[in-house]
């Protein structure tokens, strides 16, 4: 090999062994930050909120839950969301096959996201899903967010990365004197003023998360993410402007039974602003009507009403008149027990 190749080789040699060390560290950040954030406001190495869950066993009987915000569990930790929740009530009330409930909720996510985060999930094997959601729905454009859908890293790999919205947001709070919200206000005004090694030690968060966000962003060429759109809104059957909303409905709960699985879908507690209860009462009464019309037959499709179950102008219950505090998400929680326990003994009788 002439000196020339050998320097060629060596140089790629070089590069390949930078990209690889760098990966592993990135990595092993990243790990280390799903650890110390899964149980508080962020999500698990599998991209769903609180602890991994394993390998199914023989004696088990798994639930998703799917929603927004509401279901994550936003303002409380992973342990004092509905569906943490939910896990414990029925532990308590019934000796195995024992309850298992993950968390695939995602903040801001809507009916559209049910269908994609069940498919991704489908590993998970679970017994009965549980759809929450409908505040995310009721704006005047048609919510298509999938959250682990931006990842490519997510994509390929089922693997969710993390620290690139832990370290813009610490980088955020260290320049706006601990109020990340900074970063993202239009009005260009932070009163907070940092120092300079502050400002430096934010450059280098914010600069390490745009590395990796830019890495993601070559690999989403490989994985490329088709289109968002809803197709034939009108086949479910419901007014507007409740059509896309019905037909992801309706879409999602064929596809959980065309898995095997039991489903419980969820009216969430009404919003009590004049304007928006009427809008949720509309809404709600239109996906009843579309459930009785397509799923009315089939007894593994079950319908749980938590709308006047919990006030939201009470303090008690909600600290922004939307999402629960942990009182009140022990009562949502509370209203799923005795309809779960339901579609288990219906399983388990259809099986034996």
């Amino acid at each position: 090999m002439t000196p020339m190749r050998r320097r060629i080789v060596f140089g790629l040699l070089a590069v390949m062994a930078s990209a690889i060390v760098s990966t592993a560290v990135l990595l092993g950040i990243d790990v280390y930050l799903h650890g110390r954030y899964q149980q508080s406001a962020g999500f698990n190495v599998w991209g769903y909120r609180g602890t991994p869950v394993g390998r199914k066993q023989a004696d088990e009987y798994r639930i998703a839950m799917l929603g927004g915000s509401a279901a994550y569990g936003y303002g409380v930790t992973a342990d004092e969301a509905i569906p943490a929740v939910l896990q414990r009530l029925l532990r308590e009330r019934v000796p195995p096959p024992r309850f298992t409930v993950v968390n695939l909720a995602y903040n801001n996510e809507g009916a559209y996201s049910f269908k994609p985060t069940l498919t991704d999930y489908r590993w998970l094997k679970y017994d009965l899903v549980i759809l929450y959601e409908g505040y995310n729905d009721m704006g005047e454009r048609t919510n298509l967010q999938v959250f682990r859908h931006d990842s490519p890293v997510f994509r390929l790999t089922g693997y969710m990365p993390i620290f690139p919205i832990i370290f813009k947001e610490k980088a955020a709070a260290m320049v706006s004197g601990g109020d990340p919200g900074a970063l993202y206000r239009q009005n260009g005004k932070t009163v907070f003023h940092a120092g300079l090694a502050t400002r430096a030690s934010a450059g280098v968060l914010d600069t390490t998360a745009n590395v990796a966000q830019a890495l993601e962003a070559e690999l989403g060429r490989i994985a490329e993410e088709p289109a968002h759109h809803v197709d034939s809104t009108g086949a479910a059957g419901c007014a507007r402007p409740w059509t896309a909303y019905c037909q992801s409905m309706s879409v999602a709960i064929r596809f959980a039974r065309e898995q095997g699985a039991q489903v419980l879908v969820g009216t969430q507690p009404y919003l009590r602003v004049e304007h928006l209860y009427a809008r949720q009462h509309a809404q709600q009464d239109e996906l009843r009507a579309m459930l009785a019309r397509e799923f009315g037959n089939d007894p593994s499709v079950g319908y749980v009403n938590l709308g006047e179950q919990i006030n939201l102008e009470d303090s008690h219950m909600s600290f922004d008149h939307m999402h629960l505090t942990e009182r009140g998400n022990r009562i949502a929680a509370a209203g799923f027990v005795d309809p779960v326990i339901a579609m288990a003994r219906r399983k388990e009788q259809k099986t034996s």
